[in-house]
């Protein structure tokens, strides 16, 4: 209808969109009333005052009184309701201005309920604002408690601020005041701040979290962080390298001048005399004066050794007597406790004639027993050749039967004999142990040792595997010391031990094989020596071991330790001879 009446003074299609422009502009206009109605911030006096009709005769039953349902709003009813409101909002003015005068003679009461602003003078207002302080100091009351320490007061104004005639913060009392300054960082750095106090945080629970394995944990280990660190860049400082590249010539060029010199000294013999300078052993430097007495005098002086009487020496006459005072005799160390007897060899006609004469005696003791009842004869030894001899009639009636026997009694002694045999072998260990002792030797009277020199031992595994299994294999102890052209083989055990290694070292193995290179680059072919061998009180090494060192000091400290320098001075000694007659 709207359109037809609007189509007389404009267009069809304007009038169309016109009317729906309308439409969506109520629409909107609606919604908003529906939206400022049910908007409860605007009026807290009626939410605060929303009660039922129960609740308000149970508070003030005098003063309820039941609304009209029908009633129409008249003109005088408007007006009462406009001067209602008049006096509401003069009421509230009043109590706005009160309550700031009231606040600012009183800023630090912060616990002063707050007024509504629909606050009037009615019972019902009266009772509301009551129990509100009720509310207010029971959350007060809980607050001073454990929230109160957490929740800090908010300040209304902030601190002024003093400064002093330098233009330095001080505080009342006049001391000056450190004001930290907050300088930007990158969110990279707060993060890895972050992340160490973390890392600190569980650090300290595992340390307090389990007090039993305080006193198993080792400080100097690092733990394990459970994130994985970042690898940042490292950049090079500038001429970096160089310093390095002249680092490498000037040890090169070290080097080359150092090959010169050593040339230079083994052509003309001085680095072969000075190795042997410090090759010597020191002497002990004896003193030249004799003295006026010696200690074994002692005992016919009559005072001290250090002292005289008019230059004099005076002795005790009564501690000389003709009698002569021999010594007692000690007894060697590679004497045996029992005396030792040559042991007497026979022929084989002399031992065979023993054994028949030990053989007729244990005859003649087992007949004996027999005669005098002691044991039982023996059965008669019964064979199949010698069966009709021994029973003669018994074995015509019953053949069968003493063939049975006889071949019964034969199994019983076959039986017998295999079972002694078994007693008399030995087992697996037993013949270890058996050949084990007939390797090993009696070194408790004295160890034969012997030293050995091997020019280049060190690039050849397979004498070296030869070297320690031979000697392993024959139970010696030793050690075996690897030094750049001198490698020193010590091998401690018995004379036959010692015969055996021998010929290993300087016939079975054929050291000439190999062609190593000496101090000057030229390759010459290797070869063993027999340095020394002698007896020992006793065993200085154990068990054979390789031992390979780069200096000639720590080989030489080495031997030092275990009290036998001189096999190393020998061999050293002889290497140093023999690399100079090389050259």
């Amino acid at each position: 209808k709207m359109i037809e009446k609007l189509s007389s003074t404009m267009d069809s299609k304007s009038s169309g969109r016109l009317l729906d422009k309308m439409e969506s502009w109520l629409g909107n206009w609606q919604t908003n009333q529906k939206a400022r109605k049910r908007h409860h911030d605007e009026a807290p006096k009626e939410k605060d005052t929303k009660k039922g009709r129960m609740d308000v005769y149970a508070e003030d039953p005098q003063n309820f009184t039941k609304p009209e349902g029908g009633a129409k709003l008249t003109s005088d009813r408007i007006k009462q309701m406009m001067l209602n409101a008049q006096r509401e909002i003069e009421e509230r003015k009043r109590v706005l201005k009160n309550a700031t005068s009231s606040k600012d003679d009183n800023p630090k009461d912060s616990t002063q309920a707050p007024i509504l602003p629909s606050m009037g003078n009615t019972p019902e207002d009266i009772e509301r604002a009551r129990k509100i302080a009720n509310l207010q100091a029971q959350i007060k009351a809980k607050l001073s408690g454990s929230l109160a320490k957490i929740i800090t007061p908010v300040c209304e104004r902030p601190k002024p601020l003093i400064l002093d005639s330098e233009g330095r913060t001080v505080d009342k009392s006049g001391r000056e005041v450190n004001i930290p300054t907050l300088a930007p960082t990158l969110k990279a750095n707060i993060r890895a701040k972050k992340r160490e106090v973390f890392n600190k945080a569980q650090l300290n629970d595992r340390q307090t979290d389990d007090p039993n394995e305080t006193q198993f944990f080792d400080d100097r280990i690092n733990l394990k962080t459970s994130q994985r660190n970042k690898r940042t860049l490292r950049f090079h400082e500038p001429g970096k390298f160089q310093q390095m590249a002249e680092k490498m010539r000037m040890k090169k060029q070290l080097e080359k001048l150092q090959n010169e010199i050593s040339q230079i000294a083994r052509r003309t013999g001085i680095s072969s005399a000075t190795k042997l300078a410090l090759i010597a052993p020191k002497q002990d430097n004896y003193s030249d004066d004799v003295p006026q007495m010696e200690w074994w005098d002692s005992v016919i002086l009559t005072n001290d050794l250090q002292t005289l009487k008019d230059g004099k020496i005076a002795i005790r006459e009564t501690a000389i007597t003709n009698l002569i005072e021999h010594p007692t005799q000690m007894k060697p160390p590679s004497e045996p406790l029992r005396p030792i007897y040559m042991p007497v060899f026979l022929t084989k006609k002399e031992q065979k004639k023993l054994r028949r004469q030990n053989r007729r005696e244990a005859w003649k003791e087992e007949q004996e027993k027999i005669r005098l009842g002691l044991t039982a004869p023996p059965e008669p030894k019964l064979r199949i050749s010698n069966l009709m001899r021994v029973l003669g009639t018994e074995a015509v009636q019953d053949p069968t039967k003493i063939e049975s026997h006889v071949r019964e009694q034969m199994a019983k002694r076959q039986k017998a004999h295999e079972e002694a045999n078994a007693a008399r072998k030995l087992t697996t260990e037993q013949k270890r142990e058996k050949k084990i002792r007939k390797i090993k030797e009696d070194t408790s009277l004295g160890v034969h040792v012997s030293v050995y020199r091997v020019r280049d031992l060190q690039g050849n595994l397979s004498k070296k595997f030869k070297v320690e299994t031979n000697a392993k294999q024959l139970h010696m102890t030793g050690v075996i010391v690897l030094f750049r052209d001198c490698c020193v083989v010590v091998i401690e055990g018995g004379p036959k031990q010692q015969k055996k290694f021998k010929r290993l070292m300087l016939c079975r193995i054929k050291w000439s094989e190999d062609q190593v290179k000496n101090a000057d680059g030229n390759e010459i072919p290797n070869s063993c020596a027999l340095v020394w061998e002698g007896t020992s009180q006793r065993r200085h090494f154990g068990e054979i071991k390789f031992k390979s060192f780069p200096m000639e000091k720590m080989a030489r400290e080495f031997f030092q330790k275990y009290s036998v320098e001189q096999y190393w001075d020998l061999a050293y000694s002889g290497a140093v001879l023999e690399a100079s007659e090389d050259t």
